[in-house]
């Protein structure tokens, strides 16, 4: 998988560029995990950060634009194609860091099984 397709949406999943998500709850393959607090859909940099809220103590983690399997804008759901434990055991999202940097993003797309940028 090339560093584009990890970092951009499916052209399936419903997603139109500038659409914004935040706020929309994001549901796991086995329930909701959370909601999203950020996005972007920069060519090369797309990602969610999701806010776990008290299920898993407020963490925010990093989910690369091509796990969205689809956006429910009427119901304000975005699906992923993670499990609430893929999701909570990721590498929290640190705001201090620069997310576009390639080289923090790196560890996102190791944990996510991916090529990194």
């Amino acid at each position: 998988m090339k560093s584009e397709e990890i970092w951009g949406y499916r052209t399936d999943s419903g997603y139109e560029t500038g659409t914004d998500l935040i706020g929309f709850k994001v549901e796991a393959t086995d329930g909701s995990i959370g909601k999203v607090d950020e996005h972007t859909d920069e060519a090369g940099t797309g990602y969610l950060v999701v806010d776990t809220g008290v299920w898993i103590f407020g963490k925010h983690v990093l989910l690369p634009a091509s796990v969205i399997r689809r956006v429910d804008r009427e119901d304000e759901t975005v699906h992923v194609d993670r499990t609430k434990d893929q999701i909570k055991d990721a590498p929290e999202f640190e705001r201090a860091k620069q997310p576009r940097d390639p080289g923090y993003l790196e560890q996102f797309a190791r944990y996510y099984g991916m090529p990194h940028m």
